[in-house]
């Protein structure tokens, strides 16, 4: 058993790690292929413990979203499918270990987990840095407009020296 999971690595669980409506999910198919079971399988098993599952845990691809998803990781489409697939959020697929009882369905979810906490904590750091990256845009715009105000200064003290005009000298003068 142990053996089966060491050729598991995280670059495979990842490729199936898809966004959709803005939400990381994994597909039936691919879930199923990771637990070693068949799809149908793993759908009938969520359908007898479907309280389980409500929206945000899992929902049903529309036939846009199947359509959008093949052509992004370019599926093949050869024995075509009889059902729109399920997406299960991160949620939904803890909520999974608890039906399908084998040691691979909970080793694999371990695993799953840990990479859904990766990616959401890569995607944190990103919006971090970009928040970082506007506040210094925002500086740097601010020093830009600084810097306009002050050559608009000099530019004006110099336009005023050179048009001084001589002043009369007051106190003792010398013939």
């Amino acid at each position: 058993m142990a053996n089966d999971l060491t050729t598991l690595n995280s670059d495979k669980i990842e490729n199936k790690i898809h966004t959709i409506r803005g939400i990381q999910v994994m597909l039936d198919a691919d879930l199923a292929e990771l637990y070693n079971v068949k799809t149908h399988a793993l759908n009938q098993a969520v359908k007898r413990n479907i309280e389980r599952f409500p929206e945000n845990f899992m929902f049903q691809l529309t036939k846009a979203e199947l359509q959008n998803l093949t052509s992004q990781i370019v599926i093949s489409s050869w024995g075509g499918k009889r059902h729109l697939p399920f997406a299960f959020t991160e949620q939904g697929v803890a909520m999974l270990s608890g039906i399908l009882n084998s040691d691979r369905a909970i080793n694999v979810n371990i695993q799953i987990m840990r990479i859904f906490t990766r990616i959401r904590q890569m995607l944190t750091d990103t919006l971090s840095l970009k928040l970082e990256i506007e506040e210094i845009k925002k500086k740097l715009q601010n020093q830009d407009k600084n810097i306009e105000v002050v050559f608009s200064y000099l530019d004006e003290l110099i336009t005023k020296q050179d048009e001084k005009i001589p002043r009369k000298r007051i106190g003792f003068k010398a013939n």
